[in-house]
């Protein structure tokens, strides 16, 4: 996060009290009722809509004596689904006890994001095992949606922040291994798929229901395409740590932007890519599959200085965050309120693509629809009141408020 931005990216409900009708985190018996947004739906944008809230769910209708929220002037979204997170206030998910994690976990949830995928960095084969173990026990509590593995499976060419000489090739046996020691809560794994091994991977992902993502590869376009139909179905991070498109060698980027069953991950921070880059990728991909994801380290969320990701020393610099040693851009100190506001105040994509990208893609991607990603009957009571300026200003996740909206 930039020096510049601190104050003014903290959700403002985070730091001031609560207004006197909402003072219990959980609401009561009588449930409530979010009216006069602008309330962004699968459909489209509903004016002067309302949402009813009934213990952890939004209810079809509103509940006898439930109390009424005017929320009229502000934005009602619902909550931010990040398949790629590797830590925040000043936590990393590759290392540290439970409640370390957690405080990484608390500190996106207080922007917006209500269900969090929590990802490793190269490391260790053992190190990565124990570590799994610990994140899966918070993925069968329901604090995290589970465990991506970023590496060691990637290619040296294009390791971005990642220890070269703990990188590997991806034998499958030793994927098994990691998703064995997530106990069924692996969600995802990149993977260089080029590499000896990566194809049958790949198939082994597939054959398991995780994810296979293809990034930090050094592929050609007719090896991305391969891998597509072996089975991989994410593009890490599109256009970071991969070879650039070119009229005689397109590349992975090509072949991954033009497949209808690939979801594209982008880093919207405005580091990672150009704004045409970005539009370049709606454009192809569709608003139907995209991801906007945060790819934070722990420095999201806690300021400029020196942090480890993985055993590499990174230095965040008016909220930017690259290695010591060598100076490649080391994940992002993006929130995903942040990213929604760049989206639409910047990029100027429609609210409801942006909303698309940071909630139903990824939760359509982690098999969650039925539950999270759109405010529907039924589902969650996972939402976020934002400003007519799209600043965060409130934030509920399963009916509590974690951010309680200042009204007034």
């Amino acid at each position: 996060m930039a020096a510049n931005e601190r104050d003014d990216s903290a959700p403002s409900g985070a730091r001031g009290t609560a207004r006197p009708a909402l003072t219990h985190p959980r609401l009561g018996t009588h449930g409530l009722v979010l009216d006069g947004a602008r309330v962004v739906l699968p459909t489209g944008v509903v004016e002067s809509g309302r949402v009813a809230v009934d213990g952890t769910r939004i209810a079809a209708h509103a509940p006898e004596n439930a109390e009424i929220l005017d929320v009229t002037g502000h934005w009602l979204l619902p909550g931010f689904v990040d398949i790629h997170n590797h830590g925040g206030g000043g936590a990393s998910f590759s290392s540290g006890t439970a409640e370390q994690i957690l405080t990484g976990v608390r500190t996106h949830r207080a922007h917006g994001t209500t269900t969090l995928v929590a990802s490793t960095v190269t490391d260790d084969m053992d190190v990565l095992a124990r570590q799994a173990g610990l994140l899966s026990e918070l993925a069968e509590q329901g604090e995290i949606a589970g465990v991506h593995f970023e590496g060691p499976f990637i290619s040296p060419c294009r390791k971005g922040a990642h220890s070269e000489a703990l990188l590997r090739d991806p034998d499958p046996a030793e994927v098994r291994k990691l998703l064995d020691a997530a106990r069924g809560q692996a969600r995802m794994v990149t993977l260089a798929t080029e590499l000896p091994g990566g194809i049958d991977s790949v198939r082994l992902l597939a054959e398991h229901g995780v994810i296979a993502a293809v990034g930090h590869t050094d592929a050609t376009y007719e090896q991305t395409v391969e891998a597509i139909d072996a089975g991989a179905t994410v593009a890490t991070h599109l256009f970071n740590a991969m070879p650039q498109i070119g009229h005689r060698a397109p590349g992975p980027i090509a072949a991954l932007l033009e497949d209808e069953r690939v979801t594209v991950e982008l880093i919207n921070d405005g580091t990672h890519l150009h704004p045409a880059a970005l539009q370049l990728a709606f454009h192809h991909a569709g608003s139907g599959r995209v991801a906007f994801i945060t790819d934070a380290m722990d420095a999201a969320g806690s300021g400029d200085g020196r942090y480890l990701l993985g055993p590499l020393e990174v230095e965040v610099t008016d909220g930017v965050a690259r290695l010591v040693e060598g100076g490649s851009i080391a994940g992002s100190t993006l929130t995903l309120d942040r990213a929604l506001r760049r989206a639409v105040t910047v990029d100027r994509l429609p609210v409801e693509h942006a909303v698309a990208a940071l909630s139903a893609n990824p939760a359509r991607l982690l098999g969650r629809y039925d539950r999270i990603g759109s405010l529907e009957p039924g589902k969650d009571a996972d939402l976020l009141l934002f400003d007519a300026g799209f600043t965060l200003k409130g934030v509920m996740r399963q009916g509590a408020w974690v951010v309680v909206p200042e009204l007034g």
